[in-house]
């Protein structure tokens, strides 16, 4: 992963994890797909959890640089909010989702976490 990206998302998960996200993983895509660099996947503990951060992290999205390509006026209420900053894709999703889904696993990213 490059140096630029690798401390955009170690930032990124400090970020997550001061706003009481858990399970805060780096996956390294950049040699697994060609539309992105990296994955962020982090825990939400509630719909209400899942708003309160998308509404707050956009100042964190624009003091690092990250352009957001897909910005949604209100997340949803599904539990799983996916942000994409071209680089960096940001995974916000519920416990239940997460286990429902297991992005890690499917990107067979036990190899490439960061």
């Amino acid at each position: 992963m490059k140096e630029d990206i690798r401390n955009k998302t170690e930032r990124l998960r400090s970020y997550l994890e001061d706003h009481k996200c858990t399970d805060v993983v780096v996956i390294d895509m950049e040699n697994e797909c060609s539309w992105t660099d990296a994955f962020v996947i982090a825990t939400v503990s509630s719909v209400g959890h899942l708003k309160g951060v998308v509404h707050q992290i956009w100042t964190e999205l624009k003091e690092l640089g990250l352009e957001v390509n897909n910005r949604h006026k209100s997340p949803g209420t599904d539990g799983w909010e996916l942000i994409d900053c071209g680089d960096v894709i940001i995974h916000l999703m519920s416990q239940e989702l997460r286990e429902f889904y297991n992005l890690e696993k499917l990107w067979k990213a036990t190899e490439n976490m960061v």
